[in-house]
């Protein structure tokens, strides 16, 4: 009796273990989700913190050309129900993995990689991203402790993915075709 009650135990230990983890993981996921003409567009992300760091310690470091995952654990998913244009650049309605890219002039790209659910590092090569746009980039007014990635609203038929973590602040900007 006593044998079977402490391995009862220890199955209830390992459950609870296993579920907090789980929890822990899962909050530490972020979403947005925009519509645009009846069609949703989204992006699920890492949301990993500064923990007293700047993001020009730690994403001051990229060499040009580098990437980064835009989150932490599984990579950023961005999933559109329609085709969007980020300037003359057509991304057809699908699910991709985004990523940055540094730039020599410490400004930054955002990359579409048809590839998704990467766990980890490394980082697919810039040269097998399916669609490469110009980000703008800017000092965000009050510094932001997790990544937050946003989609909002702009126009009529348009809208933005905001990226904010600590001083950093990038946005692309998308219409509906």
């Amino acid at each position: 009796m006593r044998k079977s009650a402490m391995a009862v135990l220890g199955v209830l230990v390992s459950v609870c273990c296993l579920l907090a983890t789980v929890s822990a993981r899962a909050a530490d996921r972020g979403t947005s989700e925009l519509a645009l003409k009846g069609k949703t567009i989204s992006v699920e992300y890492g949301r990993p913190a500064l923990n007293g760091r700047s993001t020009d310690a730690l994403l001051g470091q990229l060499e040009p050309g580098a990437l980064w995952r835009l989150g932490a654990n599984k990579s950023t998913t961005f999933k559109t129900d329609v085709d969007l244009s980020f300037g003359g650049v057509t991304v057809p309605a699908g699910e991709y993995s985004i990523w940055m890219q540094r730039e020599a002039d410490k400004s930054w790209k955002l990359l579409f990689d048809k590839n998704h659910g990467q766990w980890g590092s490394p980082a697919p090569p810039a040269s097998e991203a399916f669609a490469s746009v110009p980000m703008q980039t800017e000092t965000a007014s009050k510094p932001v402790e997790q990544v937050t990635l946003t989609l909002r609203r702009a126009g009529g038929q348009g809208g933005m993915l905001v990226v904010e973590w600590g001083t950093l602040k990038a946005t692309a900007s998308f219409t509906a075709k």
